[in-house]
């Protein structure tokens, strides 16, 4: 994962996560969303990919974390290798973080779901120690 841009919450800006083929190649230069290799419509998934519900940001000792709540995509056939979580409010869509999922991960006129690790300073999908 590679943080490339302020988190907020208290501003009321809406995060939204896009998936990517096998195509899509993310770099430290992959500041904003990008509609070039995105996964195609399918089901409830289209272009932009999905509004992220915020899990309220937190801290354990000296690590501020937030996360998200799963996210999914119904009825839909879908292969993505990665995905990237971006500022839909900002100008210029910018990136928070690029997700590499190791590998293809595929759903079939079914549920493509995205499951965020457990919001704890050890696990939160961000982290800031």
């Amino acid at each position: 994962m590679r943080a490339v841009h302020n988190f907020t919450t208290s501003t009321g800006n809406v995060f939204k996560l896009a998936l990517y083929d096998n195509s899509a190649s993310f770099t430290a230069a992959t500041t904003a969303y990008t509609v070039t290799n995105e996964v195609a419509n399918s089901g409830t998934y289209s272009a932009g990919g999905g509004t992220l519900t915020n899990v309220t940001p937190t801290s354990t000792g000296t690590t501020a974390f937030t996360d998200f709540a799963d996210l999914s995509f119904t009825t839909a056939t879908i292969t993505a290798f990665g995905a990237l979580i971006y500022n839909d409010t900002a100008s210029g869509d910018p990136t928070v973080c690029v997700l590499d999922f190791g590998g293809a991960k595929t759903s079939t006129s079914g549920t493509f779901t995205i499951v965020f690790p457990t919001a704890d300073a050890s696990n939160a999908i961000i982290r800031i120690a």
